[in-house]
């Protein structure tokens, strides 16, 4: 029997809530396992609850969802964390990656797509909602650079994991690709990430298009 992966939502409205963990659990592969009308107690749920998911809301009262994605990290909470919000705000983008959330997705897409991206994450792919990419891309170009590491630090298979990243697979089709374990690319990953001085995988993808354009310049 295959195992269910199990999804814990934090959002304050309670009719969203319970539409969403209905949708999902029409999904035989996804279990809600919990649910949270704020971010302290998603945080004590995730904790005690261990989920493989964990949905997010961005603005709620008392402790918005980036403060909750920091805490659940701190206290050691491993998880795919997604944000899933009305704000397409640049800065909410890219404060929410850089705290380590695993996607952006907004409120307002298909139904249909939400478990397709919770599959996508779980396999270990970056996911943002279509309109949220030009949100990131053009927040960065306006003055948000990430941090400019030196990319010559990673060693040659990390670079190799890097740009299978940037062409958007999952750890599956990495590994399948450089004929390791999936275990082992998420070790390369954590390797280059901790190298590069970011949180996740959508900010090494970014990044490393930053990285370019530096090194090439318009006119160039």
């Amino acid at each position: 029997m295959e195992s269910v992966n199990t999804v814990l939502l934090i959002d304050d409205h309670a009719l969203f809530r319970k539409g969403v963990a209905q949708l999902i659990q029409m999904n035989p592969e996804f279990r809600v396992v919990g649910e949270a009308s704020s971010g302290r107690v998603g945080v004590d749920l995730a904790v005690r609850l261990k989920p493989d998911v964990v949905l997010i809301d961005l603005n709620m009262p008392d402790m918005n969802g980036i403060e909750t994605l920091e805490m659940m990290r701190q206290h050691g909470v491993d998880a795919r964390f997604l944000m899933l919000t009305v704000s397409d705000n640049e800065r909410d983008v890219v404060a929410a990656l850089r705290a380590g959330a695993s996607g952006y997705l907004l409120k307002d897409m298909e139904p249909e797509e939400l478990c397709l991206n919770l599959q996508k994450a779980l396999q270990g792919t970056a996911v943002l909602s279509e309109a949220v990419t030009g949100k990131l891309f053009h927040a960065l170009s306006a003055g948000q650079p990430l941090p400019a590491a030196n990319q010559s630090n990673l060693s040659a298979r990390e670079q190799e994991v890097l740009d299978y990243l940037v062409e958007g697979m999952c750890n599956k089709e990495i590994a399948r690709k450089l004929d390791i374990s999936v275990g082992t690319v998420k070790v390369h990953v954590k390797h280059l990430l901790h190298k590069l001085d970011l949180h996740s995988r959508v900010e090494a993808v970014v990044w490393h298009h930053e990285h370019l354009a530096r090194r090439n310049p318009p006119g160039a």
